[in-house]
């Protein structure tokens, strides 16, 4: 039995996600840094190693306008209130690694953002299965019998 693939929106999924990811997003990422939370020593707070990425999918150039619609509508809740898609990383002690770490979560997103998930196929219990569940229950049946007091005629 085929099924036919389920549309998420009115984007087509012909797209591979991965080449729509590899795309040069970097002129239109704004990266910013910070000083990164948690122990750190003498010189904690001397160093901005945390590192965040802001892209604005509605104002991007690199994507199609059907693709700006699919983007909005998929991060709709993980969008701030001016349009755009935060990344941070602090997971590493030095920025360049930081940056590069963004830049990675940043592709996954948006190869997530394009995967069309499969679709569910219904299936039915084994008729192993469904034995099973009928004795389970002719049991537990049997047992609260058991606990009722004994008729008197």
């Amino acid at each position: 039995m085929k099924v036919a693939p389920q549309k998420i929106s009115s984007f087509s999924s012909v797209v591979d996600p991965q080449k729509i990811a590899n795309r040069d997003y970097l002129p239109e990422l704004i990266f910013t840094t910070s000083r990164s939370s948690g122990p750190g020593g003498q010189h904690v707070n001397k160093l901005e190693t945390r590192v965040t990425l802001r892209f604005k999918p509605g104002n991007s150039y690199v994507l199609t306008e059907e693709e700006k619609e699919h983007l909005l509508k998929k991060w709709s809740t993980k969008l701030t209130n001016d349009g755009s898609f935060v990344v941070h990383s602090e997971k590493y002690r030095t920025q360049l690694r930081n940056k590069e770490d963004t830049i990675t979560k940043f592709r996954q997103a948006i190869v997530k953002a394009f995967t069309v998930p499969k679709a569910r196929k219904a299936t039915k219990p084994s008729k192993a299965s469904v034995r099973r569940r009928i004795e389970g229950k002719k049991k537990l049946s049997e047992k609260k019998n058991r606990r009722k007091p004994p008729e008197l005629d």
